[in-house]
């Protein structure tokens, strides 16, 4: 008697699933961003991920700590005498060289941030109207079974 009495779908319910169906869920977007950089920007983004390490640090530590102990082992012949003015045009030229470099990454990633989050929120936004629909779906089940209940 239950299963005969069922009506068919909605039509709410039938548009719903319709439009899930087209609208599928892609959780790899982000990664299409990275798929179209050119390789300048790649490049930028090596840099970048290289200069924030302690790696790059302590080498650079290195070079600076080299660059002193033979001008200063090498006083009379010293190429740069002490206080290293070749060696703090170097240090400039190398800061101005790398702040662009790593804020030109650091918007790039500000950028997929903005991608992402506006993602999560045509998700967000697809996830309510589906609940919203699920919600009306039950409400009409409770109806009908309300109907059937009290038809006896």
């Amino acid at each position: 008697m239950f299963l005969a009495s069922q009506p068919k779908q909605s039509q709410h319910a039938h548009n719903a699933a319709e439009y899930f169906h087209n609208h599928k869920y892609q959780p790899d977007m982000p990664h299409e961003i990275r798929k179209h950089l050119t390789l300048g920007q790649r490049a930028a983004d090596v840099v970048t991920k290289f200069c924030g390490t302690w790696t790059f640090i302590l080498s650079l530590f290195g070079f600076i700590f080299l660059w002193a102990a033979f001008n200063m082992y090498g006083w009379l012949r010293a190429w740069d005498p002490w206080p290293f003015i070749l060696l703090n045009l170097i240090l400039s030229c190398l800061a101005a060289v790398q702040a662009p470099i790593i804020l030109m990454s650091q918007n790039r990633e500000a950028e997929r941030d903005r991608k992402r989050t506006d993602y999560d929120y045509r998700i967000n936004r697809k996830s309510e109207r589906e609940i919203a629909a699920i919600q009306k779906e039950l409400a009409h089940i409770k109806y009908i079974l309300h109907q059937i209940y009290y038809k006896k």
